[in-house]
């Protein structure tokens, strides 16, 4: 169905209709803050990364002592 998919002059067809329809001006300037955002994702996905890093997995924590309940507490203040 696809054995061709992407041959040059597809590509070449796709550049000229992103150029008329976005203006040879604004490419520039789309371009730059795509290229922005990818650092800035790239910045937030590294920062995240470490943060996980340096917190011990929820697993790892240490367990609280079991609560002993062989004796009932009294309610009413008096020893049984």
């Amino acid at each position: 169905m696809l054995r061709n998919g992407l041959e040059p002059w597809h590509l070449l067809i796709v550049a000229i209709v992103v150029i008329v329809l976005f203006g040879s001006k604004k490419l520039p300037d789309t371009a730059r803050s795509l290229g922005r955002s990818m650092r800035i994702l790239k910045s937030e996905a590294k920062a995240l990364k470490e943060e996980g890093a340096a917190e011990p997995p929820p697993d790892a924590a240490p367990a609280a002592p079991p609560v002993s309940r062989s004796e009932p507490a009294a309610t009413d203040g008096r020893a049984r």
